[in-house]
């Protein structure tokens, strides 16, 4: 057989040539191909993905300020609630190809596949092909990472991001040069303009490592960790100075915080309010959010006593619930436990051992961000696993192999079989909890599960020929349920601002969101209020609220409720417009700056996606930041830039703040028209 050696630098305590035998160069291509058509396929099917985020591509596509900005619409009103760097990949390849489903999803396809490769190098660099491989696949299969490198929200390139930072600060310790530290930095900094402070979970666990296991003395790495801070700070900083000293009056309004501030957002919406639950502007109305009381008292806990807040209960466990679990849980114990016994097996390495060096960085990373994700009081969406979903897979990829290679020592045997043993009742836990779905997997995965902890345990099993019939049992036990999530995943189309990835496993909340998988947004898989809820004295559902009279989810004369999606869209859902509607607002539409405005960004999208020309999203995403103030609408009406006034949008009746100013001055001093069961007021009449 052919192999190639691949020489570590001497400094490296745990170096060893390594080969690259020809099976794992067919691996490698079997596995990224696999990805590749995995992520790819059936794309057209999710149609718009997130409205939110597509808006903000068409218009970044069309205008280099919109680009740049990361505004929702080409005329620059309001910016979406993030930094735009994801946007900045969509947006550069709808201007190459055109505005599709296809030339905006493919780029985080390959993002996808890009995250697999360099997971797989990485791992590899210290343990071999067969644990780079094995963590390339277990990431590839994780129901949360096929969801989101399928789908528009920045977590794809976040991800991606994280593990370059990783791959960046490994190389330092294996070789002590500041350049490394700068580039980890340099990757951090990205990921603070793909999605703010998340990116900030894997500091800790960079800095925590470098101190153990960098070469140099330790002022040296103090020092050099201090410059990837800098670094940090210049690769983000930049467009941060940019956008606050920009001219407000020249620039869109920063959407999601409350005085058109980018420090505001990036500390409070994005930031220090998601640990706290104190997120102005957010959807728990009494901070900002809806408007009216009934979000006050969903922030504290569910009316009626609904155990949890609104984004779902806090605590240790909150990965394994309903909402999180068929997510990323399916591996967690056992990648917790090879974390540990793998630190154990290189307790007496030098300080600078590569080897522990991975260990230390990827068991940190999972415990940080997994701890932070479960007690943060604040926004919180199962889709936010992916995260996780990395450190797992490396985890399970090297403890896998390291294990595997020391299974003639007893303890480690023992250590073997009660990772399996965890990983099949994990999978049976979660099984159980969508019983319709492949009914007859768990029963298999218990069965081979069983049967691959008794080979682990007997030595004899595990050498010669029988080594092979029990690795693929182990394989079977461990990946067959999360692939199985994963293959539903990628043939169920995902819309909507909430999503989660795999089959439906019941009411979730706002947090993990059932039948918002398949993209029905607004309140979760069209969920009534539970029985013994009770809405705050004085207030009353909207009409057409489900559970209420009438159609569920509609409103009367037909148009389906805000934040339920349909023709008018909502707070979670985009717009979908007919070709009557889209007609009507392409007329004169050079004549206009933006054809029509609407409360809240997702029932503007559609709109702005159908025409191709911007639609004002009064009161950014929630509908609550306050732009315009009605002075500025009203000046933007007089002097004739805005055509219609959408009615509708967010969630009927718990509008606050200027849109509930702006529509109530709409509709006191302009004629309604209803097109298509939605209501429109011409501006210019």
């Amino acid at each position: 057989m052919t192999t190639t050696t691949i020489e570590r630098p001497a400094a490296d305590a745990s170096a060893a040539p390594v080969t690259s035998p020809r099976w794992e160069w067919i691996g490698l291509v079997a596995l990224l191909v696999g990805t590749g058509v995995a992520y790819i396929w059936g794309l057209g099917a999710s149609g718009w993905a997130n409205s939110f985020y597509s808006a903000a591509v068409q218009a970044g596509s069309v205008s280099w300020k919109a680009f740049f900005f990361g505004s929702s619409d080409a005329a620059n009103s309001i910016t979406v609630d993030k930094p735009p760097m994801s946007l900045w990949l969509m947006s550069l390849s709808v201007r190459i190809f055109g505005l599709n489903t296809w030339a905006m999803l493919v780029p985080q396809a390959l993002l996808g596949v890009a995250s697999v490769a360099l997971l797989r190098a990485t791992v590899k660099r210290r343990f071999g092909g067969a644990a780079g491989l094995l963590a390339g696949l277990v990431l590839a299969v994780t129901p949360v990472a096929a969801l989101m490198f399928r789908f528009n929200n920045p977590d794809a390139l976040l991800v991606l991001l994280m593990i370059a930072s990783v791959w960046a600060l490994l190389r330092g310790v294996e070789s002590g040069k500041t350049k490394w530290l700068l580039i980890t930095g340099m990757f951090v900094g990205f990921g603070f303009l793909t999605k703010q402070l998340q990116v900030m979970l894997v500091v800790p666990p960079l800095a925590l490592t470098y101190l153990i296991a960098g070469p140099p003395k330790f002022l040296t790495r103090l020092m050099q960790l201090f410059g990837a801070l800098g670094a940090m700070i210049v690769s983000a900083g930049w467009w941060i100075l940019i956008v606050e000293f920009w001219p407000a009056s020249s620039r869109p309004w920063v959407g999601g915080s409350q005085n058109n501030s980018i420090l505001e957002l990036t500390l409070g919406y994005n930031g220090f309010g998601r640990l706290s639950g104190d997120e102005t502007g957010s959807v728990t109305p009494g901070r900002g959010g809806m408007g009216g009381g009934m979000g006050a008292d969903m922030a504290g806990g569910m009316p009626g006593g609904m155990p949890g807040g609104i984004w779902g209960e806090t605590g240790i466990l909150r990965m394994f619930d309903a909402s999180q679990g068929g997510q990323i849980a399916w591996l967690l114990p056992a990648a917790l436990i090879l974390f540990v016994v793998g630190l154990v097996l290189r307790g007496r390495a030098p300080r600078t051992d590569g080897q522990r060096a991975s260990l230390i960085v990827w068991g940190s990373w999972l415990l940080v961000t997994g701890l932070t994700f479960s007690l943060m009081a604040g926004i919180f969406h199962a889709y936010y696993t992916v995260a996780l979903a990395p450190a797992v897979a490396a985890l399970i990829g090297i403890g896998s192999v390291v294990l595997w290679r020391r299974r003639d020592t007893y303890w480690v045997r023992i250590a073997m079989a009660v990772a399996v043993a965890s990983t099949v009742a994990m999978a049976w836990v979660l099984l159980r909890r969508s019983e319709s779905f492949v009914p007859w997997l768990k029963w298999a995965i218990l069965v081979v599960g069983v049967v691959a902890v008794v080979t682990l345990l007997v030595p004899a099993l595990t050498r010669g020929r029988l080594a092979a019939a029990s690795i693929l049992a182990v394989m079977f036990a461990g990946l067959a349920g999360p692939t199985a999530y994963a293959v539903d995943t990628i043939g169920t189309p995902h819309t909507g601002a909430i999503v989660s990835a795999g089959p439906n496993t019941g009411m979730r909340g706002f947090g993990g969101v059932g039948e918002g998988r398949r993209g029905q947004g607004g309140m979760p898989g069209g969920m009534q209020l539970p029985a013994g809820v009770q809405l705050p004295a004085g207030m009353q559902p909207p009409a057409g609220f489900p559970g209420q009279a009438g159609a569920p989810g509609q409103m009367p004369g037909g148009a389906e409720m805000g934040g339920m999606g349909g023709a008018m869209g909502g707070l979670l859902e985009g717009s979908k417009p007919t070709t009557a509607i889209t007609e009507m607002l392409e007329q004169d539409a050079d004549s206009y700056t933006w054809v029509a405005a609407a409360i809240g960004a997702n029932t503007a999208a559609g709109y702005q996606l159908a025409t191709e020309e911007p639609v004002m999203p009064v009161g950014g995403f929630n509908g609550t930041d306050p732009s315009p103030t009605l002075a500025e609408f009203q000046q933007y009406v007089a002097e004739g830039q805005i055509h219609y006034f959408i009615g509708g949008g967010g969630m009927p009746g718990m509008e606050s703040g200027t849109s509930a100013e702006i529509s109530a001055w709409v509709t006191e001093n302009f004629t309604a028209t209803t097109v298509d069961n939605v209501t429109f007021y011409d501006l210019t009449q």
